[in-house]
């Protein structure tokens, strides 16, 4: 007895010493899986930054030549020639995406900083938030190397690049710019997990960011998508690589949960609470939000594209990151806009060519609610135009950008919604950046529908050319950008269909005094969004990670030269 009392109680120490073990052999494998991609990726690192240094050499030789033949046509032009190119030769170049200067550059930092973000060549606000960012990068670290991981496989690097002119007017350096493709991007689509969704996209996501891993070792790993459980791989496999998330919304948030309980007004989700089917809902959100939270708390640097977001984000991840002893906040990093772009092309004053249109800037997605717009806009109609010749009628134009065959086929099913009214709605697919310019300059009132926006790039934009904005009462919309001004509104906010059609008639109703007080104090409230802003907070956190990256690897270097010294011993 006494023996199997023994027996029993070794197994119970050697279980214990087992189960306090696991986490440091989970670690471990960790790290060894890590250092095993590492040096598989090696070769195709030499080659990206070989191929960065030659693609540099081949267009500063190209530049030299043509500043050479400009040099040598202007010593042989005339005096009064002369003039003509001394006006122009301190002009900024014009398509340049930032009107400010970035700070000064530095050239000590050569490492390799990776972009998570899949869909970069979808063409709507947090692409710009991306391109920004590696334009800004580019700026100040000149001889790092920014890596894209992505799935778009019918996009070369060209075709990217062009579609980024294009739609935001940002210029990047193609020798600095790479995009490696991932295998698995269909892992992540919402249509590939019609139950468990949430779950589901998030286990895909650690796939996807498994592809990334085996493409290209980072050294510095930014996501600017939401793919939180991508970061906690990331630090899984590589312990010392500093990461970066950039979010534009929260994974689940408190206001997910609460409007299970809602009937109206909170997004796809409202109402779905109700029995035990709704209770097992929440009970299944509720498990996630701690997994989410978990995994939050790996990451070293947090920026959130709006106070809303911050809030929601800091609820769930500010714990977490302190027990890890995180230093630094969860910061707050505005979106950039092309503010000072629209108020140069844009008159402040007057508006002789503004119609009374009504203008939706999103892309085709369920969430942008457009059917909610739509149903509004007939029932605006109905209500204030029911007599009025069509051509004399406000117009409701949908600008945005289409994803793949589902964003196509709810682009044709609100094409049928409009039915009744679709020669007062246009429809704009894809549109590039002179287009939408055109759009804002001549309408009148700007429209956001999403609830919960996490900011609305698109709603800056309205302010900035001057329109005025009729937004979602909730999210970044209410909280950050249609505020008051001086005491004074700058804009509508709305929830349901009735209250929207409401808000366009208050808005177009105005006196032409009112409404330019209001288009005015919008554009002053705009440059609180400029790219300029952007840049220089995008530049302070990314200063973090570089700093963090920099001691991890002089930190690797003393470890290298102290087995070294083992070794002469």
């Amino acid at each position: 007895m006494a023996l199997l009392l023994s027996l029993l109680l070794a197994a119970c120490i050697g279980l214990a010493l087992t189960a306090g073990l696991l986490p440091y052999a989970f670690r471990l494998l960790g790290r060894l899986i890590g250092k095993s991609i590492r040096s598989k990726t090696q070769h195709r690192r030499e080659i990206l930054v070989q191929r960065a240094l030659k693609e540099e050499a081949e267009q500063k030789d190209k530049q030299s030549e043509q500043d050479s033949k400009k040099k040598a046509s202007s010593s042989t032009s005339l005096d009064s020639d002369w003039e003509k190119v001394n006006d122009g030769g301190d002009k900024t170049p014009t398509g340049n995406h930032t009107s400010s200067p970035i700070s000064a550059s530095d050239d000590s930092y050569d490492g390799i900083i990776t972009f998570f973000h899949p869909f970069c060549n979808a063409g709507g606000g947090g692409e710009r938030v991306l391109f920004a960012a590696i334009l800004a990068t580019q700026q100040r670290y000149p001889n790092a190397l920014c890596v894209v991981y992505t799935g778009d496989h019918d996009a070369s690097r060209e075709q990217i690049l062009t579609n980024v002119r294009n739609r935001f007017n940002i210029h990047l350096i193609p020798a600095r710019i790479v995009f490696l493709y991932l295998t698995t991007r269909d892992l992540v689509l919402a249509s590939r997990w019609p139950h468990f969704t949430l779950l589901g996209q998030s286990l895909g996501s650690l796939v996807l960011g498994w592809d990334a891993m085996n493409l290209l070792a980072p050294d510095i790993f930014v996501d600017t998508m939401g793919y939180a459980f991508v970061l906690a791989l990331v630090k899984w496999l590589f312990p010392d690589v500093p990461t970066g998330a950039y979010v534009h919304y929260p994974t689940i948030s408190t206001d997910m949960l609460e409007s299970l309980h809602k009937e109206e007004g909170s997004g796809v989700n409202a109402g779905q609470g109700k029995g035990a089917r709704g209770k097992a809902k929440q009970f299944y959100w509720e498990l996630f939000a701690k997994l989410y939270s978990w995994v939050g708390g790996t990451i070293d640097v947090v920026m959130t594209n709006s106070s809303w977001t911050q809030n929601h984000v800091s609820q769930l991840w500010t714990r977490p990151r302190t027990q890890r002893k995180k230093p630094h906040p969860i910061g707050v990093v505005y979106p950039p806009c092309a503010v000072a772009e629209l108020q140069d092309k844009i008159p402040s004053s007057g508006d002789p060519q503004r119609t009374r249109n009504i203008l939706y800037i999103a892309q085709f997605r369920p969430e942008k609610m457009h059917q909610t717009i739509i149903e509004a806009f007939h029932a605006f109609l109905k209500t204030h135009h029911k007599d009025t010749p069509t051509e004399s009628r406000p117009r409701l134009i949908l600008v945005g950008s289409v994803r793949d065959d589902h964003d196509e086929k709810r682009v044709y099913k609100l094409r049928l919604q409009a039915q009744e009214i679709k020669d007062s709605v246009d429809f704009v697919v894809n549109a590039k950046w002179p287009q939408i310019l055109e759009f804002l300059k001549t309408s009148s009132v700007g429209v956001n529908g999403m609830w919960n926006e996490h900011f609305g790039i698109g709603v800056v934009e309205y302010q900035a050319a001057g329109l005025i904005s009729v937004v979602n009462d909730s999210g970044g919309p209410k909280v950050d950008i249609v505020v008051p001004i001086d005491g004074e509104p700058t804009g509508f906010h709305a929830t349901t269909p009735t209250q929207f059609a409401s808000a366009f008639a208050q808005a177009l109703s105005l006196s032409p005094s009112e409404a330019l007080a209001m288009r005015q104090r919008a554009r002053k409230s705009s440059w609180r969004f400029s790219e300029k802003v952007f840049s220089d907070a995008w530049l302070g956190h990314l200063g973090n990670l570089v700093a963090l990256a920099t001691h991890s690897q002089k930190g690797q270097v003393e470890r290298e030269r102290g087995r070294e010294r083992d070794k002469v011993k």
